[in-house]
């Protein structure tokens, strides 16, 4: 893949985590309280539908499970556990343990995959992840251990979803709308029960809900994951996931420049780091591109090229390189509004 088309690339999939950031100004402004399970459920159950009506393709075989455990670890279990922390946690707390997903995945990688990781992937998370802390966190009491433990697994999960999909790469003939669709829906299947027993009745919706959760569930999570799932196939794990900073910055500026919240001298150096953290993680080392099985270039680090919808990948290509995601692991919507720590996924 030459700099340019990466560049391309990286600049395509960082729009899913810039658009997961605008979810605090929804769910403050727009979306009744208290309501996170339902507005999960409306958010993945609707666009992983509306996605499989257009993709037209089903898993097969083994990928029946595979889907599941996949719609499971990164929408299913993901959103209440993060729901969850972001009730029981002060502040941007969840935020800065979600920020230590790309730290997961590397170790998971190296554990499950036998892929050793280099050092400034290492360095990279962890000033993201410092630099995140810089923007969301705030003083508080004492923690509260479940909300801790809650905000771990959530991010847990997303990394575990991330290295599985790697590990099993994509079936013959699907691109990433489908793919997409099938987690969608089963994550989406799996909150509804959780969401009826919890919260009981859907809410009465006004038209400023309505508009508010079409926005979610049609531009945040249908759109926004088509560009994630078809940019992960190109990226390496560590990029993805080191584009998932952009999504709680995004967060704090609107929160400024929307919602009138002031951003210290402090927080922007955070920003900064932050920012520069997930620009050094998309630089790739100057080394001999490997051959793919058809001849073409592959550079050390590229993955087998995912199809856009209504592609078909040659032969020797589909299922060649594992594929991954790592959604940014931010704060919930729905949730109390708390300054720039409550960021939305």
């Amino acid at each position: 893949m030459s700099a340019h088309h990466r560049a391309a690339v990286v600049a395509l999939t960082a729009l899913a985590p810039v658009s997961w950031g605008t979810t605090y100004v929804v769910a403050t402004e727009f979306l009744p309280p208290e309501r996170p399970l339902f507005t999960a459920l409306v958010r993945a159950l609707p666009a992983g539908l509306l996605l499989l009506a257009v993709a037209r393709v089903l898993p097969r075989g083994a990928w029946w499970g595979k889907a599941a455990v996949l719609g499971a670890l990164n929408i299913g279990a993901f959103f209440p556990l993060l729901f969850l922390s972001a009730y029981r946690l002060p502040g941007g707390l969840a935020a800065v343990v979600g920020s230590l997903g790309p730290l997961l995945v590397l170790g998971l990688s190296a554990l499950l995959l036998g892929r050793r990781p280099a050092l400034r992937d290492v360095l990279a998370g962890t000033v993201a992840a410092f630099g995140v802390s810089m923007v969301v966190l705030k003083a508080a009491g004492a923690l509260d251990t479940l909300g801790v433990a809650a905000a771990f697994a959530s991010t847990a999960s997303m990394a575990a979803g991330t290295v599985l999909t790697q590990k099993w790469g994509r079936p013959e003939g699907v691109g990433p709308l489908a793919l997409t669709g099938w987690q969608l829906t089963a994550g989406g299947l799996l909150i509804a029960p959780l969401a009826i027993l919890a919260e009981g009745a859907p809410p009465a919706l006004d038209a400023g809900a309505a508009g508010g959760y079409a926005y979610l569930a049609l531009v945040n999570t249908a759109v926004a994951y088509c560009l994630w799932f078809r940019g992960i196939g190109r990226l390496t794990a560590t990029q993805a996931t080191l584009l998932g900073p952009l999504s709680p910055l995004t967060a704090a500026v609107l929160g400024w420049a929307a919602l009138g919240e002031s951003l210290t001298a402090f927080q922007l150096g955070g920003m900064a780091l932050a920012f520069g953290a997930t620009v050094a993680g998309q630089l790739r080392g100057a080394k001999a591109p490997s051959v793919g099985p058809d001849g073409h270039q592959l550079a050390p680090h590229d993955l087998a090229p995912v199809a856009l919808p209504g592609e078909r990948l040659p032969a020797p290509h589909v299922g060649a390189g594992p594929h991954q995601c790592q959604p940014s692991p931010v704060l919930p919507i729905g949730v109390r509004r708390e300054g720039p720590g409550r960021l939305g996924r």
